[in-house]
């Protein structure tokens, strides 16, 4: 039988070439069905070349959805994106993509009919989003709207649009949602609708939906695509009898697969991220169903479940025909389409695989929106875990466009929201009813800051200082509205914080009970934002500005040392967050933060070399033990294997980052709260400092201009290699750790310089080229 609609085509698809501005003159016009065919409508519309101008010489097809779509263009599907538009913040900007069809339309003058077709899904715009249970939030009904743009050899144009000529039928698809997954009725599926002249028995209709045109914008960040494929690794029998499957990697994406069967029987699969007591472990999904089915038809039937995504190591096959074999299945891996730049690798193999299982969760939590999880009731983008993430994303993908693009999201809720920069991005959370043990949303510390510190680290990761102009009124904002909110005392005290998030020491119902104080921690990060912001608005020249912000800066530090630095030279709570901030942050004087960084190694060693940080200190706690001399104690803290630590999820083989320290016990079980992810990318931040000061790499200047290359070799490490695809090119750094010392290769690009900084050794200079240097002590 053909192959169902929403699938895969053999097809090369049309490459998508968005415009570098919004060119658009739109004439089309968002159009819905007079019927939703279960949430999964074909749109199509027939047209003929118009003769008498010569052949085609140029085609683009600009197309959007309220939901998601693909479009299909003279019987071939266009592009190979997924989920487009993907997620923005729909109330004040849709997104388009732009597709060069071209070489599909290259039919000379023949007269024949071209059908132009769009299939839709709810998508975020309509599925469930969020905890409670609910949808629609952005709108009740699905719609598309496209404009194909044709070029004559003669400079003639032509133009097919969305208008209330089309016709909407079913699908195939009976069921869709992102977080439930997708329902398949083979015996439906066929490809006629995408041929000229097809009867279109039982479709309808469509009318104008409403869309304000000058919310249309090109899309800047790459698009969601099929990044990878995985084969099963183990099938195997339950001790329930059922037939689970191991991919050998917890991933984001769908299992495609092709199969016959007896006609009407179903083949199920649920999808879940680990196995407990020799089952799959669904109990951390909560009420996301992530299940598949297909309906069989009796022929050969093609099944690859666009319209939905899963993050899963692990499958339950429910229905299979015969036997299963790992021939049967394919895992794609989905993700926004970034390009890998920044490598590591080194002799520790744990550290290794505690760096794959960072890239994995950033490929599986970038898709379209930075989330924080993808596989529960949630997948939201959460400001917080990206605040903490950023300097990581930016060294292992270029993500650039990607982070500029959701800042954009950032700054029109935050335009509307008076100021204050929400708890996730686009902000669904303002359409739910907040439980009563939730807060109502307000600035908060890390989480808010992500306005100032995701712009900062792409600033520094790309030299681009049209990051800071662009985001700058988002960035002001947030900390004029923070100085509106602290107390008398100068302290940012007041209000609701999350605080030190996920503290190990927090009990699995409460995980914002940190011991860290959380006026501390929010009184530290309001200096750091106002100190970037301050240096921001001198990079652009607003004089005045930055004098306000470094007065806030300089005032806040003065609160918080009379107020938070008590008698004996501690801090108050005491607690490893409070010392890593105060130092990382600057806020303490030179002798303060040397005693700030003996009492910080002194509770770290207390602590057994344990973590005992959260959201907020987790980035930082090895930079402080490594800024006041003591990085013996930050490589014992990296290198911990018990729980909690970063490498005790490694021994419990974890193949991407955990939202708890203790998401799995240790006798293998589930950790009892209700919010445990398997992937969640904010503690694998500690990868930024490995990349600095194990592989050796960081920016001098931004952009990389200069390179600081500084790597510290400890915690028995003897060999470590690194890479960065700078904006000027590749540099290289590799390192062995001899009973001579250490010897350093290092490859720098055209137009780069190198700061090199060996242990115990002077700054050297190094121009563009490929450098040697023999062994020195390693001090």
């Amino acid at each position: 039988m053909p192959s169902a609609p929403l699938a895969t085509v053999s097809t090369p698809p049309a490459e998508a070439t968005p415009p570098a501005e919004d060119t658009v003159d739109w004439t089309a016009r968002l159009i819905s069905p007079d019927d939703d065919f279960a949430g999964a409508p074909l749109l199509r519309t027939e047209f003929t070349l118009e003769p008498g101008h010569g052949p085609v010489t140029a085609a683009v097809l600009h197309a959007t959805a309220h939901g998601v779509f693909e479009a299909h263009l003279n019987g071939a599907r266009v592009g190979d994106d997924v989920l487009s538009p993907g997620w923005s913040s729909y109330e004040w900007r849709l997104r388009y993509r732009s597709y060069d069809v071209t070489d599909l339309l290259a039919v000379g003058e023949d007269p024949a009919p071209i059908v132009l077709g769009l299939a839709l899904g709810n998508g975020w715009y309509r599925g469930r989003l969020g905890w409670s249970g609910g949808r629609d939030y952005y709108g009740d009904e699905l719609g598309a709207l496209a404009q194909l743009e044709i070029t004559y050899a003669d400079g003639h144009g032509q133009r097919v649009v969305t208008d209330t000529d089309w016709r909407a039928g079913p699908s195939a698809v009976t069921a869709n949602d992102l977080y439930d997954g997708q329902d398949v009725d083979a015996r439906l599926a066929s490809d006629d609708w995408l041929r000229p002249g097809f009867a279109a028995d039982g479709w309808v209709g469509v009318h104008v939906g409403e869309r304000d045109l000058t919310t249309l914008e090109p899309y800047s960040s790459p698009p969601v695509r099929r990044v990878g494929e995985r084969v099963p690794e183990r099938i195997w029998t339950s001790p329930s009898g059922r037939t689970l499957v191991d991919f050998g990697q917890n991933l984001v994406g769908w299992v495609r697969f092709t199969v016959q069967g007896p006609a009407g029987s179903v083949i199920t699969l649920r999808h879940a991220e680990v196995l407990e007591h020799e089952e799959l472990g669904t109990r951390p999904l909560r009420s996301a169903k992530a299940t598949d089915r297909l309906t069989l038809s009796g022929d050969e039937d093609f099944f690859e479940p666009t319209l939905t995504f899963h993050g899963f190591r692990y499958l339950e096959v429910d229905g299979w025909p015969g036997g299963l074999t790992a021939d049967d299945l394919t895992a794609v891996v989905v993700s926004t389409d970034l390009e890998r730049i920044g490598t590591f690798e080194c002799s520790d193999e744990l550290l290794n695989r505690l760096h794959r299982n960072v890239v994995w969760g950033a490929r599986g939590n970038f898709v379209d929106v930075p989330t924080d999880c993808p596989q529960r009731d949630e997948r939201l983008g959460w400001t917080g875990d990206l605040a903490a993430f950023a300097p990581t994303a930016v060294y292992l993908f270029d993500s650039s466009d990607f982070l500029r693009d959701w800042l954009r999201d950032l700054d029109a809720e935050q335009r509307h929201a008076d100021g204050m920069v929400p708890f996730v991005v686009p902000d669904v959370l303002k359409y739910l009813e907040h439980p009563p043990e939730f807060p109502a949303p307000d600035s908060t510390a890390v989480w808010s800051d992500a306005a100032v510190w995701v712009t900062w680290a792409v600033y520094q990761a790309y030299g681009d200082v049209s990051v800071l102009s662009d985001a700058y009124g988002a960035m002001a904002a947030h900390v004029r509205r923070v100085a509106s909110k602290v107390s008398p005392t100068g302290l940012w005290d007041t209000g609701f914080q999350f605080g030190d998030w996920l503290d190990p020491t927090a009990p699995p119902e409460d995980a914002a009970r940190a011991k860290a104080d959380p006026g501390v921690v929010a009184t530290a990060c309001l200096v750091r934002s106002a100190d970037l912001v301050a240096e921001s608005a001198r990079l652009l020249g607003r004089d005045e500005d930055a004098t306000f912000f470094a007065d806030l800066a300089a005032r806040t530090r003065a609160a918080f040392v009379e107020h938070y630095v008590l008698d004996d030279g501690t801090l108050r709570s005491d607690a490893v967050t409070v010392y890593a901030l105060a130092i990382v942050f600057g806020v303490l004087d030179e002798a303060q933060t040397a005693r700030a960084g003996d009492r910080l190694a002194a509770l770290v060693a207390e602590g057994g070399h344990h973590i005992q940080t959260g959201f907020a200190g987790t980035p930082f706690v090895t930079d402080a033990l490594t800024l006041t001399g003591h990085l013996d104690d930050a490589y014992r803290l990296l290198l911990q294997t018990e729980c909690p630590s970063w490498l005790y999820p490694v021994t419990m083989d974890a193949t991407t980052i955990w939202e708890r320290w203790d998401s799995m016990l240790p006798d293998g079980t589930i950790n009892p709260g209700e919010m445990t992810s398997f992937n969640h990318y904010a503690l694998g931040a500690v990868a930024d400092w490995m990349h600095r000061t194990i592989g050796g790499i960081a920016p001098a200047e931004p952009g990389y201009r200069r390179v600081r290359v500084a790597p510290r070799p400890g915690g028995g490490i003897v060999w470590a290699r690194s890479s960065l695809q700078t904006p000027y090119g590749e540099v290289a750094v590799s390192w062995t750790d001899g009973p001579d010392g250490l010897t350093l290769d290092i490859e720098v690009p055209d137009g780069v310089t190198a700061d090199v900084e060996l242990p115990g050794g002077p700054v050297a200079e190094l121009s563009a080229g490929a450098h040697h240097l023999e062994p020195v002590p390693a001090g």
